[in-house]
Parts: C-alpha cells; sequence; structure tokens
C-alpha cells in the first residue's frame, strides 16, 4: 500500500494561513490596515516570508495595495466592489458553463456531487471557515473543467473577495455558512440536460446572493454611522 507524503509548509504557507483566518474570522477587520512588524513579531517570524504571504493575500484580492508605494490593508466592503463581484462572477460562471457542457462525464458529475456533499457536511458541522472553502471549490469546478485557463485565473481573482463578503456576511447573521439547500437547484441542473435552465438559475442564484450581500452592507452602514 502506497501512502501519499503529508505536505511540508513553509512559513510562507504558515503565515499566508494565519493572515487569511484572521481577515475571515474578522479580528483583522476590512480597510484594516496590515502592520508588518506587528504581525511578525506575534506569528514569531521574520519580515520576509510574511512579505512572501502579503503577496499571495493580495493576488486572491484578500489584501489591497492602492499605491506601489503605499501600506497594505483588507480589501474593504462597498457595494460598488459588491455589484462588480457578482455580475462578473456571473458572466464567468455561465460561460464556464457553455465551454464545459458537451464534456460533463462521469468524473465531473462524480466530482461535483462530493463537493456538495462536502459543502453540506461543512455546514452541518458549524465551521464557517470550511463551508466557505467548500462553496468557493463547488462552484470552482466548473472553472477547473472549462479547460479555459485565462477563465481559471479570472476565478483565482475573485475567490478572496467572495471568501472576505461571505465571512462578514456570516459573522453578522451568527451563520455557518449559506442555506443548507441553496445549492441543491444549482446541483440538479448541472447534471441534467437543460443547459438554459442552468443558466437561468445561476442568474437568479447570484442575484440573491448581490441582494444579500447588499443588505448586508446597508445594516452595516447605518451601524458604523450611529456607533
Amino acid at each position: 500500500m502506497s501512502i501519499a507524503p503529508l505536505p511540508r509548509l513553509t512559513l510562507r504557507d504558515r503565515a499566508a494561513s494565519a493572515l487569511r483566518e484572521a481577515i475571515l474570522s474578522g479580528r483583522l477587520e476590512p480597510g484594516a490596515a496590515v502592520v508588518e512588524l506587528g504581525i511578525a513579531r506575534e506569528l514569531g517570524i521574520s519580515r520576509a516570508p510574511l512579505r512572501e504571504a502579503i503577496r499571495e493575500l493580495l493576488d486572491e484580492g484578500l489584501l489591497v495595495q492602492p499605491r506601489a508605494w503605499g501600506g497594505v490593508s483588507v480589501a474593504p466592503l462597498d457595494a460598488k466592489v459588491a455589484r462588480e463581484l457578482y455580475t462578473l462572477r456571473t458572466a464567468l460562471e455561465v460561460f464556464a458553463y457553455e465551454q464545459l457542457w458537451p464534456r460533463r462525464d462521469r468524473a465531473f458529475r462524480t466530482e461535483l456531487t462530493r463537493r456538495h456533499a462536502a459543502l453540506n457536511a461543512a455546514i452541518d458541522a458549524g465551521d464557517d471557515t470550511a463551508s466557505i472553502e467548500a462553496e468557493l471549490a463547488l462552484h470552482g469546478l466548473a472553472y477547473e473543467a472549462a479547460g479555459h485557463g485565462l477563465l481559471l485565473s479570472a476565478w483565482g481573482g475573485l475567490r478572496g473577495r467572495l471568501q472576505l463578503y461571505w465571512a462578514a456576511h456570516h459573522r453578522a447573521h451568527g451563520r455557518s455558512g449559506p442555506r443548507r439547500d441553496a445549492h441543491d437547484d444549482y446541483l440538479r441542473l448541472a447534471l441534467g440536460d437543460d443547459a438554459e435552465a442552468l443558466k437561468q438559475e445561476l442568474h437568479h442564484h447570484m442575484q440573491r446572493g448581490l441582494c444579500t450581500v447588499l443588505r448586508f452592507l446597508d445594516t452595516r452602514t447605518a451601524t458604523e454611522a450611529s456607533a
């Protein structure tokens, strides 16, 4: 019996994981400055691997650097970015399914079903971080299977912002992920034979997500204004 070796996590990997968890848990809030010296001291590492981790999270979209010579901060939450995020994601995911539709073989169907079950298991376990990762993995399969490199790169650029919005929304409502039945229609139609019905569901699914996020942002803005 062959056993796969365990991954060897570098200091950069561990620093990126710690930063990502701090952001998604809300300990580093949207818009907060990332102070290298203080974070490196807290993590017990030098600034070199931390800077590598910061570059990784900049690529993911969890961190932003408005000016090349300016500081780094957690990506902000605002309605304009939310609208851009969800409208672009809708167009990309519809395109992904257009590309892969004739190639949905048994392996694709099995993997999509497995990822849906993993999402439900994470929700049932009350693990918000795992549920976010599982939801990204579920939707990400279409991009992975589409056979389109630039499309997959574009999806990679959206993932970080999606995590940020979902995590903030879940925290605000005391949830550990999306509703358990939120992706049932998506799964059924993605495995079915009606491509147009799936495209309609994608538009409705994304619109529901956008409306939920915008309501959350309105509440958050009102709360901050009254504080």
